[in-house]
């Protein structure tokens, strides 16, 4: 049997259909849906999207030239080719690093995986970075206190806080170090928390220096999304403030941060260290898969009287216990 021409109304059509789906999936912040389920959690992972919708624009390629009437195939092999090649230029804008300048405050957080990461670890990563402030979701006041005590062996004095939450009573708190050079610092009760999981405001007791958030909203899990979002936007809420820095496992890409911020801030008055730095692209999480795979979830944020000089995701310490890779800030006073 003859095969049937090439028919171009089908093509037409499924490309019409596809255009908008494609437009979704690639930049849901068009429709304002980069917080709905299912494309929430797909958009954090670009790279395997891309990848994976690669994929099936080369099969669908394959069936249309094989059988080379498939008009179909052929718009959904265009359809998934631009989509993928859409995440690529995302990911490839965003940057994957560079070298990391020395600047006046040195800014690091470590989701430790309530304390898969020992303190010996996170006093090395400290004593390796130079840090200043120093954001440690899931770590405990007692591991916390160890840190500080094996970086002050090196002569790094650096003060000790931890937050469990409005209730008092998480079972997986947050702490923060914070150079005894940047003064004392008090915990703003009056700032509250992000539900479920706890964050902290501090702020200097003379205030001469940075407001530090130490965060880390809850995930966005199927039946914790609206807590999710709650905790996204406490953290705008803090972004409030020039002088803010904000460090920690904010379980959201700078995707789901759009729309979030004032002016020309990304959430609330807060611009992203790693877009400022060309290193967005870089992922955090899971350690098990390589940086240009991985989602990159966790953030340094910093405020209008901060300039980022430099971000880099830390590699080194994929095995020490973590799901997580620790993340390094360099900022410059404006």
């Amino acid at each position: 049997m003859p095969n049937r021409a090439f028919r171009p109304l089908p093509f037409l059509v499924t490309l019409v259909v596809c255009i908008p789906l494609a437009v979704l999936v690639v930049w849901p912040q068009a429709f304002g849906a980069q917080m709905v389920p299912i494309v929430s959690q797909v958009v954090a992972f670009r790279a395997p999207l891309a990848l994976i919708l690669g994929a099936g624009a080369a099969a669908f390629a394959g069936i249309a030239l094989a059988r080379r009437r498939s008009a179909v195939a052929a718009a959904l092999a265009i359809a998934l080719a631009a989509t993928s090649i859409g995440h690529g230029a995302i990911l490839l804008s965003r940057g994957g690093g560079g070298p990391e300048p020395r600047g006046d405050l040195t800014v690091v957080a470590w989701n430790t995986l309530g304390g898969g990461a020992t303190p010996e670890s996170i006093a090395r990563l400290i004593a390796e970075t130079d840090a200043d402030i120093v954001s440690l979701p899931e770590t405990d006041e007692r591991a916390a206190a160890e840190v500080a005590q094996l970086v002050a062996r090196d002569g790094r004095r650096m003060w000790v806080h931890t937050a469990y939450g409005e209730s008092g009573r998480s079972r997986i708190p947050t702490s923060v170090l914070i150079a005894e050079h940047l003064g004392e610092y008090r915990v703003d009760r009056a700032a509250g928390s992000t539900p479920g999981l706890p964050s902290a405001v501090w702020k200097p007791t003379d205030e001469s220096g940075p407001t530090i958030v130490a965060a880390h909203p809850m995930p966005p899990l199927p039946g914790g999304l609206g807590d999710w979002r709650r905790g996204l936007q406490w953290i705008a809420a803090q972004c409030g403030d020039p002088d803010v820095i904000v460090a920690g496992d904010l379980n959201a890409t700078i995707d789901h941060l759009w729309g979030l911020g004032d002016r020309d801030g990304l959430i609330g008055l807060c611009r992203d260290a790693a877009s400022e730095a060309h290193s967005a692209a870089a992922g955090t999480w899971p350690t098990g898969a390589p940086t240009w795979l991985a989602a990159p979830i966790d953030h340094v944020l910093v405020g209008p009287a901060w300039i980022a000089r430099g971000f880099r995701v830390v590699t080194s310490f994929d095995d020490a216990g973590s799901d997580h890779r620790p993340i390094v800030a360099v900022l410059d006073a404006r």
